[in-house]
């Protein structure tokens, strides 16, 4: 609901300092202009994003994203030690973090989904998150991103000459990110305004 104010109020603002300074035709002009290079991008996006989607789909299906989750799980019990190690709740959170390294996005929702309505069977307060529930939240948002395919993909649709430059970069700045959260979540979970009862 506050981004539609936020967008109202930017389009509402553009378009009375047009109307200001004398200035509508541009404006007319620009939202024209810039409707067709929505459709263009949009467009152009659908040939690379079946590509990578498709090819994060065999990385599903051949058993990868599997893969990683397991191999991420000794990390998991370290982060979730509320968790019991054999809990559902665990490899739904395992295969959503492997999901969201490979970039598969839409696909990574639903294991989301799970993760955290398994989780939600652990908590004792069901109007309360609980730590394991916000750590995952931290984590899920700021995902560790190894293949960032919906940023290439537009950055391909745009015209980039090298789309594949924004991998290293994208790494960094997710994984500083989660740092970022992890470290966050459990600094403020052991404060007493936060903590569990």
């Amino acid at each position: 609901m506050a981004m539609n104010f936020i967008f109202f109020f930017l389009i509402f603002s553009g378009i009375l300092a047009g109307a200001l300074t004398g200035k509508m035709d541009a404006v007319t002009q620009a939202v024209f202009d810039y409707a067709k290079t929505a459709v263009d991008i949009s467009l152009g996006l659908i040939g690379v994003m079946s590509f990578w989607l498709g090819l994060m789909k065999i990385a599903e299906e051949s058993g990868l994203v599997y893969k990683i989750s397991k191999a991420i799980k000794p990390i998991m019990a370290r982060l979730f030690p509320d968790v019991p190690s054999g809990h559902p709740a665990m490899g739904a959170m395992a295969l959503n973090i492997a999901a969201n390294m490979l970039g598969l996005g839409n696909a990574s929702t639903p294991l989301g989904l799970k993760a955290m309505k398994e989780l939600q069977s652990l908590n004792p307060k069901k109007d309360t998150a609980t730590n394991a529930m916000c750590t995952f939240l931290a984590i899920n948002t700021s995902s560790i991103t190894l293949l960032p395919t919906t940023t290439m993909s537009l950055m391909k649709a745009t015209g980039s000459q090298n789309p594949t430059a924004i991998i290293g970069p994208t790494l960094i700045a997710t994984f500083c990110s989660t740092m970022a959260g992890i470290i966050a979540v459990k600094i403020l979970e052991k404060l007493p305004a936060f903590r569990s009862k």
